[in-house]
């Protein structure tokens, strides 16, 4: 009867912390509520590839990248910078065309992709992981090979 107060049974109550957390964590979200995922990785390619290259602000990226996504492209583009600063090379929008998208779904929710890109010097290729997140795409994981 530890639950009783004069009479009337009371409901253990859930700590304030843990209600919160759980109410402002990122929510995962469905694929069947996002929309078609090719064209975000083509345009994250874009501009991942401008971003290196020094003519797009990482910042108009952050939206479509998780935290620790975003930090690692952000330690890849300041090396990027430095290279460029000791050969006195100036920032110049890459020229590139993306060959193909190849996309799979290995869960609700996720998409893995690479996407090939031909520019003047070589062909890249970039591997995505996409996750559902509070509704819309966001890239948890970018590799640039």
């Amino acid at each position: 009867m530890a639950h009783l107060q004069a009479g009337v049974a009371s409901t253990p109550r859930p700590s304030r912390r843990t209600a919160s957390a759980d109410f402002f964590a990122p929510q995962p979200t469905s694929s069947a509520e996002l929309p078609d995922p090719v064209p975000l990785l083509r345009n994250l390619t874009a501009g991942v590839l401008e971003s290196l290259a020094g003519v797009r602000d990482l910042d108009q990226l952050a939206r479509w990248l998780t935290e620790e996504a975003y930090r690692g492209l952000l330690t890849r583009v300041n090396l990027a910078i430095r290279a460029r600063s000791a050969r006195g090379v100036p920032a110049a929008r890459p020229v590139h065309s993306i060959l193909s998208v190849h996309h799979s779904s290995p869960a609700d929710g996720v998409v893995e992709a690479v996407v090939v890109v031909a520019g003047p010097a070589r062909t890249r290729a970039i591997a995505i992981r996409l996750e559902g997140i509070d509704h819309r795409w966001r890239a948890t994981s970018l590799a640039l090979l």
